[in-house]
């Protein structure tokens, strides 16, 4: 028994508590709350502390933060989250489910495999691309349909933003007293503060368009789990209005940052462009950068909170802060496109050259999903289109590339390093993009796999067999392309 732990926690970890079957009571702490695993259910709850970000000081506190926990997170977990329980009796004789006065309170969720947590996938080695492809799907749709902050609210708007990025390097200030924080600590606040400004019109402008929203806002790897080969969402924030309605690319860039923090840049820059390619949202790269470093100082500030309360690991600290100045000196940009016949392996090098980047400093377009989305269709939709009409007639094609030359644009001038996915078969659509490389100031690679045509066409009849890819390419669309490609220049 831990005699640092009150009277509640420690009569809880008893079996004969509990109404239900229970062999042993497990307890999992965070700085904020204590949860009993016991038997079929796990008990969450608050701690009676209060924080700058929270206060559960009061019983009633407490109750209502209860409720809040339970209905938000029905909203993606309703067969996780079941009720809150009333738990009366004394703290050291504790009944759950009476109907007498209570002197506490705890949200019953049903119990899931710890070893799902994608934390504990990650440090075992067995995190996969196809995991983080899955939570796009989800975190996609729970964006799109989450509830929109109204216009008169304070939430999304510029200043309560950078009130809630400076709150962490106040939180911060007594953490300088460690080796090395001091001067990472003021170069990150003038960053941030520098950032901000840069980026408030178009904070503003998001906010107007709906893009704040009811999100989860403690997306990390440890509020994500695996079950029946899905990856789910649970214990979102409760507690605090303003960390939960936010911009949604907040919510993305704590799970960005959590991986990177894994030392998963590779899967970092795979989910993000998971989700992007998903959303079409290609305007919030412009802020990922200043939301993934406010995330690192979100972690840093939790790990500080955790040393002063029972000695964790100055190191977290530190290396949180490290994370954050990485994210805030990225790399110098690049911009790579493919060239290359229908099949012959230009996304699946892409692909690669994404979940090698170790600093998930890179996005890809694929032409054959804006192509889609330009004509309201969804990325593996079939358009029905004919051999060199439709949506790949000429003028949808000269549409489709001055699309992805704006958002390549876009993308490089945030500080991104881009891949443009798509054949770029025309000598005039290279030159197009090796231009904007100039001017842009960027380094310019064009990446050409190559294929024998038996290959090409091999490969284009067990895609279409699948028919899961956004590409419509036939082995019409390949003869058409044979005759007509302009293959690259000594230049080139």
């Amino acid at each position: 028994m831990d005699a640092a732990l009150p009277p509640l926690i420690q009569a809880l970890l008893q079996p004969h508590c509990y109404a239900h079957p229970v062999a042993q009571v497990e307890l999992i702490q965070t700085h904020i709350s204590w949860v009993l695993l016991a038997g079929y259910f796990a008990y969450k709850i608050k701690k009676p502390v209060r924080l700058p970000f929270l206060n559960f000081s009061t019983l009633a506190l407490r109750k209502t933060s209860c409720q809040e926990e339970l209905r938000l997170n029905r909203r993606f977990a309703p067969d996780l989250y079941l009720d809150v329980v009333a738990i009366s009796g004394t703290p050291q004789e504790p009944r759950l489910d009476a109907e007498s006065e209570p002197i506490d309170y705890a949200v019953r969720m049903r119990r899931f495999d710890e070893a799902g947590r994608l934390d504990r996938v990650c440090t075992r080695g067995d995190l996969r691309a196809e995991h983080l492809s899955d939570l796009a799907d989800t975190l996609s749709a729970f964006h799109e349909h989450a509830a929109v902050t109204a216009p008169a609210t304070r939430f999304g708007s510029p200043d309560a933003i950078l009130a809630a990025a400076l709150e962490n390097f106040d939180e911060l200030q007594q953490a300088s007293t460690l080796p090395g924080a001091q001067q990472p600590l003021a170069a990150l606040r003038a960053w941030t503060e520098a950032q901000h400004w840069l980026l408030a019109p178009l904070m503003e402008k998001r906010r107007a368009a709906g893009r704040v929203r009811e999100c989860h806002g403690d997306l990390h790897l440890g509020n994500l789990v695996l079950i029946d080969s899905h990856v789910r969402l649970f214990d979102c924030i409760e507690f605090n209005e303003d960390l939960r309605w936010i911009d949604v690319v907040s919510d993305i860039a704590f799970a960005y940052v959590d991986l990177l923090a894994h030392r998963q840049g590779g899967l970092a820059s795979w989910f993000v462009n998971e989700v992007f390619s998903r959303s079409g949202d290609y305007e919030a790269a412009a802020l990922l950068r200043y939301y993934a470093v406010y995330r690192a100082l979100v972690r840093a500030k939790v790990a500080w909170i955790r040393l002063r309360q029972n000695g964790g690991d100055a190191a977290e600290v530190a290396g949180y802060l490290a994370l954050a100045g990485q994210l805030a000196d990225p790399p110098a940009p690049r911009l790579v496109i493919t060239h290359g016949l229908s099949g012959c392996g230009k996304t699946v090098a892409s692909t690669r050259m994404l979940q090698d980047d170790a600093q998930a400093g890179t996005l890809r377009l694929r032409s054959d999903v804006e192509r889609k989305r330009l004509f309201a269709l969804a990325g593996d939709a079939r358009s029905g289109s004919p051999v060199g009409g439709g949506i790949y007639g000429a003028d949808a094609q000269r549409q489709t590339y001055a699309r992805l030359h704006d958002l390549t644009a876009l993308l490089l001038r945030a500080g991104w390093s881009v891949i443009v996915d798509a054949t770029f078969l025309k000598r005039a659509e290279r030159d197009v993009f090796r231009g904007l490389a100039r001017d842009l100031g960027v380094a310019f690679t064009i990446l050409a796999p190559q294929a024998t045509a038996q290959q090409l066409r091999e490969r284009i009849v067990a895609r279409q067999a699948l028919g899961r890819d956004a590409s419509e390419a036939t082995l019409a669309v390949l003869e058409q392309q044979l005759r007509t490609m302009e293959p690259l220049g000594a230049d080139e």
